[in-house]
């Protein structure tokens, strides 16, 4: 491929091409139909580390992963969002990886949320197995979070150390725990619980279930995500690696959204 074809690949169509057709679009969906909350399953930072930075440690994935999630959070911000939950950690990759790996990604996190809070415009908030992570990092985590807990703006959630059935099993614990300080009987606790209850004890008690929930990489199934709040959600799933996901994309997701009639199981 001569030089001048390398150039027209990397550079065509040009940005502002790109920024007209999305103003287009947005322009084209009513407001009303947009979603409130938006979960996003951020996959496909290790491939596209060995795709794109080959020789170079994994955490080059994961950096450019994050500096999408800060766009992301821009751009849900920008379609006037109410809640954007953002998964970026599993139980599963924590007890998977190995730490030479780990290691890098907990700090890019960690300077991730540091970064969302650092803005002072979103309420950041870390959910997921939180004691599974050093203790240090939870400390900055927790950190992040009252510094900007009176915010008054979109709600951010960063999901770490998180799964669905670990999320359910820490709700159920907690849910008991409760009951049992009240003085209920496992038996009347068995009696008399109803589903509103559980969700009152999820890690993202009090918060809007997701409309939508995106997935990157060609990847077309949840993982545990949000396993209960996901009953009634719409899903969108993308090819692109996540460091490859565009605001065309994005805008592209919503529009789909926008055309599907919301049955929630009726």
């Amino acid at each position: 491929m001569s030089w001048w074809s390398r150039m027209l690949e990397r550079h065509w169509p040009p940005r502002w091409l790109y920024t007209t057709y999305e103003r287009q679009v947005l322009e084209g969906i009513d407001k009303d139909s947009l979603p409130k909350h938006v979960a996003v399953l951020a996959d496909g930072n290790r491939r596209w580390a060995r795709m794109n930075a080959p020789g170079e440690p994994l955490v080059a994935g994961y950096r450019a992963g994050a500096a999408r999630l800060m766009e992301f959070v821009e751009w849900c911000d920008e379609a006037d969002l109410q809640v954007v939950t953002l998964w970026v950690l599993s139980t599963d990759n924590l007890s998977r990886s190995d730490d030479d790996e780990l290691r890098p990604l907990l700090a890019v996190i960690d300077a991730l949320v540091k970064d969302l809070a650092a803005t002072g415009r979103w309420r950041v908030q870390a959910v997921g197995a939180l004691d599974l992570l050093p203790a240090e990092m939870v400390e900055s985590l927790n950190e992040s979070a009252a510094a900007t807990s009176q915010v008054d703006g979109m709600q951010v959630n960063v999901a770490i150390a998180y799964g669905g059935r670990q999320e359910l099993r820490d709700a159920v614990r907690s849910l008991l725990a409760a009951r049992a300080g009240e003085g209920a009987t496992l038996e009347e606790v068995s009696r008399t619980l109803e589903i509103d209850e559980i969700s009152k004890h999820l890690y993202t008690k009090g918060q809007p279930d997701p409309d939508l929930i995106i997935r990157t990489s060609g990847e077309q199934r949840l993982s545990g995500f949000l396993l209960w709040q996901s009953a009634h959600s719409e899903f969108y799933f993308c090819e692109a690696l996540w460091p490859d996901f565009r605001r065309v994309d994005f805008v592209r997701a919503l529009r789909s959204y926008s055309h599907r009639e919301r049955r929630f199981g009726r």
